[in-house]
């Protein structure tokens, strides 16, 4: 039986569908089915909110400002995540929304009230609602990593399975989070890109290391491509040594003080006995040789 099909149409003809929204709505669903399983609706009263540490540590008063002329004008679209212990109602998700009522002297709102969750459960919860719904700082998202990872004792493995992101992206994070306080400081005051800070935080104790350090808490090297020429311009290959070997290539996104540095880290949680780490130290060392040369 021959089948019948819709008559050609030109290309200005043809309509376009935009499933944006509906997908940005879809996906949001999904994410609040599973976020929160297992809680129940309530009006809570905002002076019984107790407001705990978040993973969003820098909030912009304008957008709170404008955030609440919203809520005093449609009402309160979101509701809070709270959870419930013994007669405690704790803020898990939403200090924007919460900031924002109580500068327009809410009393009481609609809520998520979740209860019996373990501390490891709702700093998971706080980190995946944060991250999907406002634009975290990577300090911020760092620093949550962090912390879920010293409340937890949770190896990298553990935390990309509890929080959803890649084991690489585990791995920076906690290196970024270790970094010095004013350095941190100056990434979220400055808007410095991650990669300088990582790039940054391989490079050998000295000179150039620190006057690095100098451009980044002043917020005059903001992005990579400034360290890549600082690093070019700071001789990396020194005047009269003549390179023998043509040195390996490296993963894209690395520079070789951050390849060799990882791969110390790794090494250390590998499994071996001493005769191999022995060994595996030898080849690190004769391959930072390499790379100075």
């Amino acid at each position: 039986m021959a089948k019948n099909f819709a008559p050609r149409v030109t290309k200005k003809q043809r309509k376009t569908l935009d499933l944006s929204n509906k997908l940005e709505r879809d996906l949001f669903k999904l994410a609040d089915d599973r976020l929160l399983k297992g809680a129940r609706l309530a009006e809570v009263k905002l002076k019984d909110v107790v407001v705990r540490d978040q993973v969003r540590t820098k909030f912009n008063d304008s957008s709170i400002r404008e955030l609440a002329k919203n809520i005093q004008a449609n009402g309160l679209i979101q509701p809070l995540v709270l959870h419930l212990k013994g007669h405690k109602y704790t803020l898990i998700c939403g200090e924007r929304r919460f900031r924002a009522m109580s500068s327009i002297n809410m009393e009481d709102c609609p809520c998520f009230v979740l209860e019996g969750k373990t501390d490891e459960e709702l700093m998971a919860i706080q980190f995946s609602e944060n991250s999907s719904r406002e634009a975290l700082h990577f300090i911020d998202k760092a620093d949550g990593i962090l912390n879920y990872q010293i409340a937890t004792k949770a190896s990298e493995r553990k935390i990309t399975a509890a929080l959803g992101i890649s084991k690489s992206e585990v791995h920076r994070s906690l290196l970024i989070a270790k970094l010095p306080k004013k350095i941190r400081e100056a990434a979220k005051a400055y808007d410095i890109e991650k990669y300088v800070l990582l790039e940054w935080d391989a490079l050998k104790k000295g000179k150039l290391r620190k006057e690095v350090e100098g451009q980044i808490v002043t917020g005059q090297m903001t992005k990579r491509a400034q360290l890549k020429k600082v690093l070019k311009a700071g001789g990396v290959v020194q005047a009269g040594r003549k390179q023998t070997k043509k040195s390996p290539a490296l993963p894209r996104g690395l520079s070789a003080n951050a390849f060799l540095k990882a791969m110390e880290a790794k090494s250390k949680d590998l499994p071996m006995d001493k005769k191999t780490r022995k060994l595996m130290q030898q080849l690190l060392d004769e391959t930072k040789e390499i790379v100075d040369l």
